[in-house]
């Protein structure tokens, strides 16, 4: 069973060796979510991303992440996916996990769609040979045709985000971490892409969610947690977090 444990996670990330005062201020002002510290014994200052968040998620769990920009939505989900190591603290996970967060990382402009196929499917853990048993299947889903065998530097952006879709949510992962901003291309694709992810992630043990589209949330998440300023303000029914949250900035 999938499962997702952190213990007391401190997630602190550098700026080494601003350039002067008015670095500081507009790095101030700009970050509107991590704490800004002082580095002890230099001129260095410590953004902290995450301060002592402990969460345990378990199988069946679909999540949505809610908080403004810098609340620390993006890193948790890094920190979930072994991406980012903690500063401090301890995270467990049982299960495969699956991150879609750049879906067209590992994919070569000078490689054919076949070939990026191969390679995506790859990078997210198919052996070669599963990989090519189902690229048939995937190559339909994004309905490229002959542009399958062109490389991917001849593609539009539309297309690259076709290919990289229908590989992405081929898998069947126990934990599944979505960052917002995930397109799909025209709206004819779009439709057929929103059945594909409804069911790739009901095929999922877990769902973490990072978005701002609260209709996005109530149509996959069943729980809120809502985060400030690296830490947990609030867990519960979605319904419930979404409208304290919207209470506290005023919508």
């Amino acid at each position: 069973m999938a499962s997702l444990s952190l213990q007391n996670v401190v997630v602190d990330i550098p700026i080494y060796q601003p350039a002067s005062r008015s670095f500081k201020n507009n790095l101030l002002a700009s970050v509107t979510g991590g704490q800004i510290r002082p580095q002890q014994g230099s001129n260095n200052v410590v953004i902290r991303a995450i301060d002592d968040m402990t969460l345990d998620i378990q199988h069946g769990a679909r999540i949505g992440l809610i908080g403004h920009n810098g609340a620390g939505k993006s890193t948790i989900l890094r920190v979930m996916a072994g991406i980012y190591e903690p500063t401090a603290g301890h995270v467990q996970v049982e299960g495969d996990v699956a991150s879609m967060f750049d879906i067209g990382f590992g994919m070569d402009p000078e490689a054919t769609g076949w070939e990026n196929i191969i390679l995506r499917g790859m990078y997210l853990g198919y052996s070669r040979r599963d990989i090519i048993a189902a690229s048939p299947e995937i190559g339909a889903l994004t309905g490229l045709g002959e542009f399958l065998d062109m490389p991917l530097r001849t593609y539009s952006a539309g297309m690259s985000t076709r290919l990289a879709f229908a590989v992405s949510t081929s898998i069947r992962p126990d934990v599944l971490l979505v960052d917002e901003g995930i397109g799909a291309g025209d709206a004819a694709f779009l439709a057929q892409a929103r059945e594909r992810m409804r069911n790739f992630i009901g095929s999922a043990g877990i769902l973490v969610l990072a978005s701002h589209a609260n209709d996005l949330i109530r149509e996959w998440c069943s729980e809120g947690l809502w985060l400030e300023h690296g830490r947990v303000r609030m867990r519960g029914a979605v319904d419930e977090v979404l409208a304290a949250y919207s209470e506290s900035v005023g919508h």
